[in-house]
């Protein structure tokens, strides 16, 4: 029998200490030794066979007839990658409100309760509940944004039910979401959300000193009424009926640890260090709200270290950042997150229904209209969801967003995992196809990348355990 290997193409990176992984068009990755990489450049295969069985697995090698079996498994494992961007628009925003009680320094887009005008019509509502579902999807996520929804508790409740019957016909699994500060949840709600059972999606940025320094209210007590809006939930929607997030402050940065240690103290067990988004309001205060990738890194390590400390004592708590990222080196399956599709997960795999009548590809391209910039609207609400994916916008954002079209993405090696943003990019350069490795998107991912990659090498038995676990692809709920 014929062992002879031939070489496939990979892309490969050096990290640190002399480590270097490579990548297969599969998305397989192995870590290399030096005189290993030189054999598979050179194509001159001398590893022993249990070596050349290894790589063969990972689609770094094939026999020299290259069997229509292998040809077959590798097209599979490469299209299992992009699946989630494949099947229409899956999550569905619905802005009914932009008011909030709330004045946050990070705020984003939020208007103050007396502002007038950022409140979506009953008409564009209803179509909005219509166009949903006209996403072959099968499963469909409805998510309802603000500002606040339940100081429009009116709309969301007529949605949900709009929605609800017309899905007796439609028999699509949907799952329903409320972003809220929970400020103004009652019992009453809590009925109704249990009866058609709603996920509620909240913001817990650490101990109450920080949360209420970050998202300040009139009455200066933001997180002891988020706190009494989870036991309400808790109580009478359900245990894991609800879920938190928080946004990474400069003054978050000198507290990880206390942060982590909230989320578990409150009985979560997931929580997402993610970093301040640069996107409407929050573009204008980003010189003195602002911090550098630096200064984020060494918070997410400090953070991710208390986080696997607490699940070695037998605390159950994932770290939703980590997790995508080794979803993307793991897993088979992509838990698709927008933002490292390619092409682009905004607008084939989000859309966002406007309170101002108007479609946008994501929550972050609805933001930047906040701030003047309305280059993302992909068509008034009502227009079908084929026309507003062969819009010129949307076309734009695909355009943009292609892994193997893109200099610098060309060659990287994670661009099996990874693609341009060209949301972000029209947030950062107002164009959306700036060269990515001036993207702050491309280089926190680039290090996120290099540093998952790095405690792969090195996890012990228990860590690669958990790693893989977290790597299961879930449903996760859009940012609040």
């Amino acid at each position: 029998m014929s062992y002879t290997s031939q070489v496939l193409p990979f892309n490969y990176r050096r990290l640190a200490d002399g480590v270097i992984v490579a990548l297969s068009t599969s998305g397989d990755h192995a870590f290399l030794k030096e005189e290993e990489l030189s054999q598979l450049l050179s194509n001159s295969i001398q590893f022993s066979l249990e070596r050349q069985a290894d790589l063969r697995a990972r689609f770094f090698l094939r026999s020299d007839n290259g069997s229509q079996g292998t040809k077959r498994l590798l097209k599979s494992r490469q299209v299992a990658k992009r699946e989630t961007i494949q099947g229409g628009p899956s999550l569905h925003i619905i802005v009914p409100t932009l008011q909030c009680a709330h004045s946050c320094k990070y705020c984003q887009v939020s208007r103050s309760l007396e502002d007038i005008g950022h409140t979506m019509s009953l008409e564009n509502l209803n179509l909005a509940c219509d166009t949903i579902f006209q996403s072959p999807a099968k499963t469909l996520t409805v998510e309802f944004q603000g500002g606040d929804p339940l100081l429009r508790y009116d709309l969301v409740r007529h949605a949900i039910l709009r929605i609800n019957e017309r899905n007796q016909s439609e028999s699509r699994n949907i799952r329903f979401v409320v972003a809220t500060t929970l400020h103004q949840l009652t019992i009453e709600m809590c009925q109704f959300f249990k009866e058609f059972n709603v996920f509620l999606s909240t913001s817990v940025d650490g101990p109450s000193d920080l949360h209420n320094k970050n998202r300040p209210t009139p009455s200066k007590n933001a997180y002891e009424r988020t706190i009494e809006g989870i036991k309400v939930a808790r109580q009478h929607v359900g245990q894991h009926a609800v879920s938190a997030l928080m946004t990474t402050t400069k003054e978050s940065l000198l507290c990880p640890d206390e942060i982590v240690d909230e989320y578990v103290h409150l009985g979560f067990n997931e929580i997402f260090l993610r970093p301040l988004s640069s996107y409407g309001f929050a573009k204008r205060n980003q010189a003195r709200l602002g911090y550098s990738l630096q200064d984020f890194s060494v918070f997410y390590l400090k953070g991710l270290d208390r986080i696997l400390s607490w699940n070695r004592q037998g605390v159950e708590l994932r770290e939703v950042y980590t997790s995508i990222i080794l979803n993307k080196i793991l897993s088979t399956f992509d838990s698709g997150y927008v933002d490292l599709q390619s092409p682009t997960g905004a607008g084939l795999s989000v859309l966002v229904y406007n309170y101002d009548g108007y479609v946008y590809p994501s929550d972050e391209g609805r933001m930047l209209k906040e701030t003047g910039d309305q280059s993302l609207r992909l068509g008034p609400i009502g227009t079908s969801i084929k026309d507003l994916l062969l819009s010129d916008v949307q076309q734009k954002l695909i355009n943009s967003s292609l892994v193997d079209e893109t200099p610098g993405c060309q060659s990287c090696a994670y661009n099996r995992f990874c693609a341009p943003n060209p949301v972000d990019s029209q947030a950062q350069f107002q164009k959306t196809n700036a060269p990515v490795h001036l993207t702050e998107h491309c280089q926190r991912h680039l290090w996120l990348f290099d540093t998952l990659f790095n405690k792969i090498k090195s996890a012990d038995d228990w860590t690669l355990d958990l790693f893989y676990r977290w790597a299961r692809p879930v449903i996760a709920c859009e940012a609040l």
